[in-house]
């Protein structure tokens, strides 16, 4: 009994093994070709260091920080110099200081109760954004410096910038005027600064500084006087001019300054209350924050094709925030190309010589990019019938309000929700390209829901002859690559069971039925779900297919680049978008799904793995 039991283990055992052999040569495992992208390609020999990266982002976006620029200027419109302030300076001690400053300045400065209280206001409030301000300056005032030497100007009037726009290049004011030293569009124009779509000179630090130097010294001719220079910089010269003849004909700022407009009575003993601060903050406590990139050794590459900064960014992996910071003077984050002009962009020298050395390859790229972008329209193509008769559509207008921030302008605010600033004027009635800070604009955006007797899915409006090319280009191919695959919708699903059933992103599943936040409601009434793979068998996990050469879409689609591991601590104020646009290729739907985050809160303090 024993010999027939284990005869008849030893030929079951056998079957088995044969059984086996006959599946896996039956149904061989092929592994699937990811094809890289030609940028990637171009990409592949460049040296990545994640970690300056993610340090330069977070740096690049405490310089392009607008908060003190509105909190200073606030402060020194709103300030009243003849209120006393309880700080802890002596009065005798300040005059003491004010004097060893006069003695080696070229300005008259003497001690003035207003000019005590202005002090002791910035002391009181205002000690944290200058040990900002101190960091910010380690970048910009030797810029200004050089600008000042060329033409003999006081090097001290660096600290103006300050005053004007909290060294932030983006800085406008209500009153339109923009940039570093905040020239007016009018007197930028005076001082052959170019303004046009694409590009504003008054937010460049370098041409900006050597206008104001310009101006400076033309101011000094006429008065003769560094205060009264700063006066008519601030109020015009015509004011100073009045103020002079009110006065009884006294050509000193302190002697004329009751007859100059409120805010220019200020302004003075703003700039020499934050030259004091400077000259003796160790003194008060200020420490200068010292930013892990304390100074960039930059240079520029002439530019011989229209590149925009995602492109940029994608090609060398130089945060977005870092290409604004050392080029600000261009306001779309685009580089034009004009016939007869030379545009220049500027970046780090590590970086600059990589852009250089893949010159060719680089302009090979994006003469590739633009070609294709035709081929990259989203359209959505059901793999049975796709046309469906326009009677069956119904367009579903959207409509939302943004309100205008520091720092925006209409190309700004036009690249953030996809549309031309032609439509933004028309939408809103606006007669130029201003808008006031505040006022809320209105976007609109449409969608079609196509309906058939088999389906309901919204599908984008795209041109129509894109559209129908893509019809017979899909016609001609006819393979499984090509055609998205549907999903029948089942009682009790939604997206996020979808999602995680087909092994898709949320993102992806929204971007390819057309499903915004306000419609997600709609799945349960959806027949079928456009769903992009290769054509595997819909109860299997599909695959992850690059046929792309977009760079954006392979960092979607893989997670094989995504290996370097980094937490990242959230902030006060910091979204999932913010946080993803630190880090080149990641995305929301990344930060999400390696943090099993559901509806998108996070709280401050909060520990996020990037990278995986």
């Amino acid at each position: 009994m024993i010999v027939k039991n284990t005869t008849l283990s030893v030929l079951l055992l056998s079957t088995m093994g044969l059984f086996a052999q006959e599946v896996v040569q039956t149904n061989p495992v092929v592994k699937q070709e990811i094809k890289i992208s030609y940028l990637d390609s171009v990409k592949s020999s460049f040296v990545k260091d994640d970690y300056a990266v993610r340090v330069d982002s977070l740096w690049m976006k405490e310089l392009v920080s607008l908060d003190i620029y509105e909190d200073l200027t606030k402060d020194i419109q709103t300030i009243n110099t003849d209120a006393s302030v309880d700080y802890e300076l002596p009065t005798e001690l300040l005059k003491q200081r004010l004097q060893a400053m006069n003695e080696k300045s070229p300005f008259n400065i003497q001690y003035n109760q207003g000019l005590e209280n202005i002090i002791k206001s910035f002391l009181k409030n205002r000690k944290k954004s200058f040990s900002r301000l101190m960091a910010l300056s380690e970048y910009y005032f030797p810029m200004f410096e050089e600008a000042f030497a060329k033409q003999n100007v006081p090097l001290e009037i660096k600290y103006l910038a300050v005053v004007e726009s909290a060294l932030n290049p983006r800085a406008v004011s209500k009153m339109g005027a923009t940039g570093l030293w905040q020239f007016m569009y009018f007197t930028g124009k005076q001082y052959n600064l170019k303004i046009d779509s694409y590009i504003d000179e008054r937010s460049d630090p370098l041409k900006a500084s050597e206008a104001a130097a310009n101006y400076m010294s033309k101011m000094f001719k006429i008065f003769g006087d560094w205060e009264l220079v700063l006066a008519s910089y601030n109020s015009g010269p015509g004011n100073v001019s009045k103020a002079i003849r009110r006065s009884g004909g006294k050509q000193t700022y302190w002697d004329i300054r009751n007859y100059l407009p409120k805010e220019t009575q200020g302004y003075v003993p703003a700039f020499l209350a934050t030259m004091y601060l400077y000259e003796y903050h160790k003194e008060h406590g200020i420490v200068p924050d010292r930013a892990v990139v304390q100074h960039f050794e930059t240079d520029t590459i002439r530019i011989k094709d229209k590149m925009t900064f995602k492109q940029i960014s994608s090609l060398l992996d130089v945060p977005e925030a870092q290409l604004q910071l050392l080029n600000p003077s261009y306001k779309l984050n685009v580089v034009p190309f004009y016939q007869g002009e030379e545009h220049f962009l500027r970046l780090p020298k590590n970086k600059a010589s990589v852009f250089v050395s893949n010159e060719d390859k680089i302009y090979a790229y994006l003469d590739h990019e633009s070609s294709s972008k035709i081929n990259k329209t989203p359209i959505y193509i059901a793999a049975a019938k796709v046309a469906a008769p326009r009677a069956n559509q119904t367009v579903v207008t959207k409509t939302q309000l943004y309100k205008v921030r520091s720092g925006d302008n209409l190309g700004s605010i036009a690249s953030k929700y996809n549309v031309s600033i032609t439509q933004l004027k028309k939408w809103n009635n606006l007669k130029s390209n201003s808008i006031a800070l505040g006022k809320s604009l209105k976007i609109i955006s449409e969608s079609r829901i196509k309906k058939d007797i088999n389906e309901i899915k919204l599908v984008p409006v795209v041109d129509k002859k894109h559209t129908e090319e893509a019809i017979a280009s899909n016609d001609e191919k006819n393979t499984p690559e090509q055609q998205p695959s549907l999903y029948v919708v089942q009682a009790g699903d939604n997206l996020s069971s979808i999602a995680k059933k087909l092994n898709v992103s949320l993102a992806d599943l929204k971007e390819w039925n057309g499903l915004t936040q306000e419609n997600m409601d709609m799945v349960s009434s959806m027949k079928k779900l456009v769903i992009h793979s290769k054509g595997e068998e819909l109860n299997e996990t599909p695959e992850l297919i690059v046929a792309s050469n977009d760079i954006d879409s392979f960092k979607k689609k893989t997670d094989i680049t995504k290996k370097v591991g980094v937490d990242y601590y959230v902030k006060k104020g910091d979204s999932l978008y913010s946080i993803a646009k630190k880090y080149p290729g990641v995305t929301i739907s990344d930060i999400k799904k390696w943090n099993d985050i559901e509806n998108g809160s996070i709280k401050p303090g909060m520990k996020l793995k990037i990278n995986g």
